[in-house]
């Protein structure tokens, strides 16, 4: 398998979907290109063919024979914010005044911000309507099929600095409007309304049209704006009938339902528990203080803090880009338990761990990044966590920890002239926009590094203000204050500037990230991005405490051969945290139950069962079919395999994983013809995505209709340069029917894109030879060299050129 098929098929087990924040919706992102989520054809060269190895050996593998994991009584009960609210006055009235509060509300005179006075936008086209008839709040826009027409607002989303609404349809599907209220002032830019897309033409055939998948409320959004949310989708009727206990967020949403603690409060002092009945406490602070050393006045913390972070796992649950694929979420627990966190990848991060403008990623993933939680800084030492507000104003949160003395003064912010001087979230937080009028704060909480702006292109605070500056006269700066050495806390984006620019020396800068003490959301990330396992790593990193760093193991052993596979993996299947198990299993899936130890059956199917489950959860999602299919065909579970791959067609015609994947199922079973429907329906509706041009392609090479696959193949290589397969298979392609001139172009050109690509610099060397010209076969031999160093056929064969 490829690295880059190999990379785009991991983490399926639960879909990572766009998470709210504070109170709102964030918009969903234009779905980025998808390769395949798996390796239908292995292709050589040497003949001048193209020749395909089909999978076999697999045993069927059905659904219906695995059972559910069991589910345990239900012993507890949400009983509401009120009920606490008698007891715990003061927590309630600062609870009263928060986003958390305001998160999601029926849409009232009180709750509803934005102008229903017969008030108009115009967007792509379209010209919406906001006015109220009944006392109810009615919008007139495009609906699903870009005809106007009039909707009531169900909900209001949201109170600052956004507002969205909420429609609700027939089937219990609940869509977030693209059109938003902005909540701000009128002189900073508010009472308007917006698009959250203003620099697209959002129509009812785009994927981020607000009655699509991407901005349903069910799926995209409930969780996190309201409290003990069950999804409730029925995948045989298609319909959902989604059920909350509270419709905000409230205390049950943190601490877990209520039914123990209430009856415990209850009681006669004398029968009561030490526990009070609570799931968990939220005691990480308690007992803790922070003192300045004495000799360099940084802040210590009076012990270390612990393994689990469970006031941090508990605010992550929202406040992380992550995937549901558990209902069963418990306060007090490990978040991939119930979620699987999105790593940090380079659609959504620079490659030192910044956030992208662009995409939504919310603050788990900087804060666990940061030097502060290393140093056991949790949650609530800075933000109170029931008005979720700072615990004081500007910088006097950060003086509680950080002596002012030093701090504060000229010789470490450098900006005397400067009134009033930048503060502490200036430089080390620095903003980002989302949402188009929302601006958040980074938390990882870094030193501004001008000098990796400079070197890999990742952005930095100084720039933030020096607008009219290059990046290296505020490097120069920064080196004249603090001196040369800039290695701050977070030291590994060079690692991941390699890995995504595909350096050759990527995996040991990668590797050494592994076996350092980096924090563990970025140990995973590198364990993800490793172009080659290593065994020893992988094995030290499964034995890992943090379990986000279990899963970027099993991430870096996506397509090894299954012989290799089960000794180094099926140890997880019996993992104390649910999400490692489920990817477990789904790795192992490729392993048949003929070839599995026995003694190790009853785990893998226990945990299949897992997987299974959390699939399900997510059946209203194409992804997580898909994801469900694909497990099943690697258990040659052909035929119930092609049902999930229908139903995520079904759900979204568009999709083209459940689409390339069904057709190299139909490969398998000597449907070709079949395959290459499927491919063409789903070209209809996304005609401009390169993997289902490259799919085409090699269905039409097994079909000797060499003309019109190279057509396909030329489509995906141009449509997405990025893949340097494509280009790769397409030059073989065109060296098949005799143009190797012609492959040999397009190679070069992706080499100029990819030098490192190593299947690109292997056929360009193969056909120079073939071509006689000794001169490019000898530099493309030792890029090769270089790219693989210590082969010693590749240094017979310089020599040889050489002569």
């Amino acid at each position: 398998m490829t690295k880059g098929s190999r990379k785009s098929r991991r983490r399926q087990q639960a879909p990572t979907k766009a998470r709210p924040e504070q109170g709102r919706s964030a918009p969903a992102r234009r779905p980025a290109p998808t390769f395949r989520l798996r390796t239908a054809a292995l292709l050589a060269i040497g003949s001048g063919a193209l020749f395909f190895l089909l999978a076999s050996g697999l045993s069927w593998f059905k659904t219906s024979e695995i059972s559910s994991p069991p589910t345990r009584e239900a012993e507890l009960s949400f009983v509401g914010s009120q009920a606490c609210s008698g007891c715990h006055q003061a927590e309630t009235r600062l609870w009263q005044s928060s986003q958390h509060r305001h998160a999601m509300d029926h849409a009232t005179d009180t709750s509803v911000r934005g102008d229903f006075n017969d008030a108009a936008f115009e967007y792509a086209g379209t010209r919406s309507r906001f006015f109220r008839k009944d006392r109810k709040f009615l919008i007139e826009t495009d609906g699903p099929d870009g005809k106007l027409a009039t909707f009531e607002v169900k909900y209001a989303f949201g109170v600052d600095p956004l507002q969205q609404y909420l429609i609700e349809f027939p089937d219990g599907r609940i869509q977030a409007l693209s059109i938003a209220w902005d909540t701000r002032p009128k002189d900073q830019g508010g009472q308007r309304w917006f698009h959250l897309y203003p620099d697209a033409a959002v129509t009812s055939s785009d994927p981020l049209h607000w009655t699509r998948l991407n901005q349903n409320w069910n799926f995209m959004c409930a969780e996190c704006h309201s409290t003990n949310v069950h999804k409730n989708y029925d995948a045989a009727k298609d319909r959902f009938a989604t059920s909350f206990s509270e419709i905000s967020v409230g205390c049950e949403a943190c601490h877990g339902a209520g039914s123990r603690h209430v009856a415990w409060a209850h009681q006669k002092p004398a029968a009561r528990s030490p526990d009070k009945g609570l799931l968990v406490r939220f005691d990480e602070r308690s007992g803790i203080t922070w003192s300045a050393d004495a000799e360099t006045m940084t802040p210590k913390r009076s012990a270390p803090p612990a393994t689990l972070r469970k006031e941090v796992e508990a605010c992550g649950r929202c406040h992380a880009r992550r995937g549901q694929f558990s209902e069963d979420w418990m306060p007090g627990k490990s978040l991939s338990e119930t979620h699987r966190v999105s790593l940090l990848d380079r659609q959504r991060f620079h490659a030192d761990g910044q956030m992208r403008d662009d995409e939504e990623t919310y603050n788990y993933a900087s804060f666990k990044q940061s030097k502060m939680f290393a140093k056991g800084v949790t949650c609530s030492d800075c933000h109170d966590p029931h008005s979720a507000a700072l615990k004081a104003p500007g910088d006097g949160v950060c003086a509680q920890c950080h002596a002012p003395a030093k701090y504060e003064a000229a010789a470490h912010r450098q900006h005397a002239n400067v009134s009033p001087p930048p503060g502490c979230a200036s430089c080390h937080m620095p903003e980002r926009r989302y949402m188009v009028v929302d601006r958040r704060h980074d938390h990882g909480f870094r030193i501004p590094r001008p000098d990796l702006s400079v070197r890999l292109g990742t952005p930095n605070a100084c720039n933030d203000c020096h607008r009219d500056k290059p990046a290296a006269w505020a490097a120069q700066q920064v080196e004249t204050w603090f001196g040369p050495q800039r290695l701050g806390f977070q030291a590994y984006a060079r690692a991941f500037h390699a890995a995504w620019s595909e350096a050759a020396d990527a995996q040991a800068l990668l590797s050494a990230v592994v076996a350092n003490d980096a924090p563990g959301i970025v140990r995973a990330s590198a364990l993800a991005e490793l172009p080659a396992p290593d065994a020893d790593l992988i094995r030290r990193a499964l034995s890992d405490p943090d379990p986000l760093v279990r899963l970027g193991a099993l991430d870096a052993l996506e397509g090894i051969p299954a012989d290799q596979l089960w000794t180094l993996a099926s140890a997880q299947l019996t993992d104390p945290v649910r999400g490692v198990r489920i990817r477990a299993a789904e790795l192992l899936a490729s392993v048949p139950p003929s070839r599995q130890p026995a003694a190790d059956r009853n785990k893998f199917t226990q945990a299949a069962a897992e997987f299974v489950a959390a699939q399900k959860l997510n059946a209203d999602r194409p992804d997580a079919r898909a994801a469900l299919g694909n497990f099943l065909a690697r258990q040659a579970g052909a035929a119930e395999a092609e049902a999930e791959y229908r139903a995520a067609l079904r759900l979204d015609p568009s999709f083209p994983p459940a689409a390339i994947n069904l057709s190299d199922l139909y490969r398998q079973l000597g449907r070709d013809s079949d395959g290459e429907r499927i491919l063409r329906q789903t070209l209809t509706k996304s005609g401009q995505n390169a993997s289902l041009h490259h799919a085409l392609g090699l269905v039409l090479v097994r079909e000797k209709r060499a003309d019109e696959a190279l057509g396909e193949l030329r489509q995906a290589a141009e449509l997405d340069p990025g893949q340097p397969r494509y280009a790769y298979v397409y030059a073989v392609g065109l060296h098949s029917s005799g143009r190797r001139d012609d492959a040999l172009a397009v190679l070069r050109t992706s080499l100029q894109v990819h030098p490192n690509d190593r299947e690109s610099v292997s056929a360009a060397l193969a056909l120079s030879r073939e071509k006689g010209d000794s001169a490019s076969a000898l530099g493309y031999a030792e890029q090769l060299s270089r790219l693989m160093p210590g082969n010693r056929e590749i240094e017979d064969l310089i020599k040889q050129l050489k002569q």
